[in-house]
């Protein structure tokens, strides 16, 4: 039987309305809406959202997400502006930005990913990016910690058994490490999440989550994978709020900064609270 969190209510207020306005105008892509957010309502109602950059098709295919693939567009040389353009206008104090895989173009991407947080910090507000794996390539990296965002996330997803099934091939539960280990290895506050109802046993959530504070990840997020389509893989379990809170209270106990478990929590969800509050 599916819980009453999965009924997530139609938005109505005039605030959300306005934010989906404000990224019509100016041609960009959210994740919150490509990615089909549960969350969409509170975050676009309180004036926040994830952009999406690089196009709206992933060169990846994984089998929990609902952004389409393939078919990969060339990059909007106005993008970085674009995005500048609607954090002023919608006057955000806080910006996450996120992208496709991009694995089509020789550097990724990364370039491009960097002028973007150049544009969007010439306005004095502070930038966490959700960034792709960049094929574990140090250089590509190296193109948005010149940037220094406040935050980098990169989510590892799901367990180490279940990473080849829910992942692309490209996307293994190593090389997530490593990427986030190095970024942290730099001095950057780094952050991931886990989904959770894809067939994981509690013992592999504590050894992911041991995994990411050992590479020196500091903000965790734990989050009830939801079914976007009948595209995607089925929720093989739906998590009790008693399981959440579990998880919160074993990760402050392993070091992270701060942690959010709950069935709607997403990476970005109340991205800015968690930058003020972590702890330490």
């Amino acid at each position: 039987m599916r819980p009453d969190y999965v009924k997530v209510r139609l938005p109505t207020e005039e605030s959300y309305f306005e934010v989906r306005e404000e990224v019509r105008n100016f041609n960009l892509h959210t994740v919150c809406e490509e990615a089909r957010c549960p969350n969409i309502s509170e975050c676009w109602t309180s004036g926040t959202a994830t952009f999406m950059i690089m196009g709206k098709n992933c060169s990846r295919n994984c089998r929990f997400c609902s952004v389409t693939h393939g078919h990969t567009q060339p990059l909007d040389p106005d993008e970085s502006i674009n995005v500048a353009n609607a954090v002023r206008d919608m006057k955000l104090r806080y910006v996450v930005i996120t992208s496709v895989d991009r694995d089509d173009l020789p550097d990724g991407g990364s370039a491009h990913f960097a002028n973007v947080i150049r544009e969007v910090k010439k306005l004095g507000v502070k930038v966490e990016v959700l960034i792709p794996d960049f094929q574990g390539r140090k250089d590509q990296i190296e193109n948005i910690l010149v940037e220094k965002p406040a935050v980098i996330a990169h989510n590892v997803e799901t367990v180490r058994r279940l990473t080849p099934f829910v992942r692309d091939h490209r996307a293994t539960y190593d090389q997530s490490l490593n990427v986030l280990k190095f970024i942290g290895s730099r001095g950057f506050l780094t952050k991931s999440s886990i989904m959770v109802g894809l067939g994981e046993s509690d013992d592999e959530v504590r050894e992911t989550m041991r995994d990411l504070r050992e590479a020196g990840v500091e903000i965790l997020t734990v989050g009830q994978y939801l079914r976007p389509s009948r595209m995607q893989l089925p929720v093989t379990e739906y998590s009790s709020s008693e399981r959440f809170r579990m998880f919160e209270d074993e990760g402050y106990k392993m070091g992270f900064s701060f942690v959010a478990s709950g069935p709607l929590v997403r990476t970005s969800y109340r991205a800015a609270e968690a930058f003020a509050l972590r702890r330490g």
